[in-house]
């Protein structure tokens, strides 16, 4: 999840019977969402993508050449997420 800036969380706000209310990350809806996730998972796993893991829009595949790779490679990948504060949903 990507964390919206302060200033612009109140543009993406909107109402219902129950009140006012503002999105805390980026959702998916908005235009640019994808494209902007994507360079972010790009620029975090630039290491790793096309050696232990491929990356599409919200899909990470960890990869191994060798059994005994794999849970290195698995670490590798909670250990840049963890890093940016990422977290699975």
């Amino acid at each position: 999840q990507i964390f919206m800036q302060l200033d612009d969380r109140e543009k993406l706000a909107f109402i219902t019977d129950r009140g006012t209310y503002c999105y805390k990350v980026m959702p998916f809806g908005l235009k640019n969402a994808g494209a902007t996730y994507q360079r972010l998972v790009n620029k975090m796993f630039a290491k790793q993508l096309g050696n232990s893991m491929e990356v599409y829009i919200d899909d990470m595949l960890v990869k191994s050449a060798k059994a005994q790779d794999h849970v290195k490679n698995l670490q590798e990948c909670f250990q840049v997420l963890t890093k940016y504060g990422m977290k699975f949903n």
